[in-house]
């Protein structure tokens, strides 16, 4: 029992069952740079209030900087026998100076320790998302003003419904993943309240310094309640919540990219790099990076729901089912960072196919509705107008022709003089430029969007 931190109470040693069962070393062991950087501070602030010397506090760094280094190159031996990484490091110092090592853990918990280390682990993992997202953005916003020019039928309920230019469908996921860096910079900002110090639960006799602390490692704040600071997982659920977004965000592009990329739709060529062959049909070219983000976004949205449920009904303060929230973030962050990887390549290597898209871009009566409000502008009531242009459509399905095709007087028969200006706001193009509305995909509404992103992104 003398490698378990806690080994005083018991005179059985642990069943090999029990340790299997127990162990999170197999998953935490990431967390060993922010264990040491949270120690490296700990071990400061003790030496500046008299419970170690300067000389102690250097030894105890320099030994942590060395287990770092030994983890860093795979030259550290774990054990499922010491649990978990904190227990690992803190053995390891005492092996390497004795008594020195066992003064190490005062005023401190295993309980606010690891929600510690947590949190500084979170906050460099939600940069590096943001980075991500922010590499996407720009390879959208590469890739809108590529296809500046190019109009594409928009779609509701996967119906044609209105032209759209390329460069404004690409400017909505730009905003969405604008709003998935403002959720993750949220979460990181709950992750800021340093709760080290507040040891199990209820605090510490020990006249710890825990301002000195937060200075050391970068904490905006203190946790305020030491009931609280241990149990805290909020700053998990938002941070993993955030990334369930991002996945389903990503997982609507592919499924776009995915269809458009078929035969039956044809409207872009995915870059060879990122697809696949059968291994039977030769032919194929399989879209299988955007069928498996789109597919893994079950990962994020499974740890979101382990993580709602392991959280559900725990007393305060710590309990160990605690332990299981490592899984969960872990895996939906390693998830979301890899699918975010390659699809910024992916944008920037697809290639539209502007003459499939061209070609039956007349398709579907995208101008109908520029059409109605055309009317609603000459007089007509908006729900009269709505009716009537259903009826020419209904019309030209009949005859197998456009609205433009169809003769004046049929303009003229629903309301009077408006065939004098109908055929302006006819056709695909006519109906692009005679959007208006701010936000719109009006191309000098377009050109204002992407200058403002432009300048957002440093680009």
């Amino acid at each position: 029992m003398s490698q378990k931190t806690w080994g005083g109470r018991f005179e059985a040693g642990t069943d090999q069952r029990v340790e299997e069962f127990t162990e999170s070393i197999s998953f935490d062991r990431r967390l060993y740079p922010y264990d040491i950087k949270a120690s490296q501070a700990h071990a400061a602030m003790l030496a500046e209030i008299g419970l170690l010397t300067a000389e102690e506090a250097h030894q105890l760094h320099q030994a942590l900087d060395a287990i770092g280094d030994e983890i860093r190159n795979g030259q550290f031996a774990f054990s499922t026998a010491q649990e978990d990484i904190h227990t690992h490091i803190e053995q390891a110092l005492i092996q390497r100076l004795g008594d020195l090592g066992r003064k190490l853990h005062t005023g401190r918990s295993r309980n606010d320790q690891v929600v510690t280390d947590l949190k500084l682990w979170l906050r460099d993992a939600a940069a590096e998302i943001d980075r991500r997202l922010r590499d996407v953005q720009r390879a959208f916003l590469s890739a809108a003003r590529r296809y500046h020019d190019l109009i594409l039928p928009g779609y509701t309920h996967l119906q044609r419904a209105q032209p759209v230019l390329a460069s404004h469908y690409f400017l909505a996921y730009i905003e969405k993943f604008q709003r998935d860096r403002e959720r993750i910079q949220t979460a990181r900002r709950r992750a800021d309240a340093l709760p080290l110090g507040t040891a199990a639960l209820a605090g510490t006799s020990i006249p710890v310094n825990r301002d000195r602390v937060r200075v050391l490692l970068g904490f905006e704040s203190l946790a305020r309640n030491s009931l609280d600071a241990s149990s805290d997982r909020d700053f998990v659920l938002d941070y993993v919540y955030a990334l369930t977004v991002i996945a389903i965000h990503l997982s609507g592009w592919a499924e776009e990219w995915v269809i458009w990329s078929t035969t039956e739709f044809g409207f872009l060529d995915l870059p060879d790099a990122f697809c696949t062959g059968s291994s039977i049909m030769p032919q194929k070219k399989n879209p299988d990076v955007l069928e498996l983000t789109r597919g893994r976004t079950g990962r994020a949205v499974g740890a979101l729901t382990q993580l709602l449920v392991v959280l559900k009904a725990l007393p305060l303060a710590y309990n160990r089912d605690l332990q299981e929230d490592k899984l969960a973030l872990f895996a939906a962050h390693d998830s979301v960072a890899a699918s975010l990887s390659l699809a910024a390549p992916i944008v920037e290597g697809a290639q539209f196919r502007r003459e499939a898209i061209e070609s039956r871009l007349e398709d579907g009566f995208l101008d109908a509705t520029t059409l109605m409000e055309a009317m609603v502008l000459h007089g007509l009531p908006m729900r009269s107008a709505h009716e009537a242009v259903g009826k020419l459509v209904r019309l030209c399905e009949q005859r197998r022709c456009r609205l433009r095709d169809l003769p004046p007087e049929e303009f003229d028969r629903l309301a009077p003089g408006f065939s004098a200006k109908v055929y302006s706001v006819l056709g695909v193009k006519n109906a692009l430029a005679a959007f208006r509305s701010s936000g719109s995909t009006a191309p000098e509404e377009v050109d204002r969007q992407l200058n403002f992103w432009e300048q957002r992104l440093n680009i």
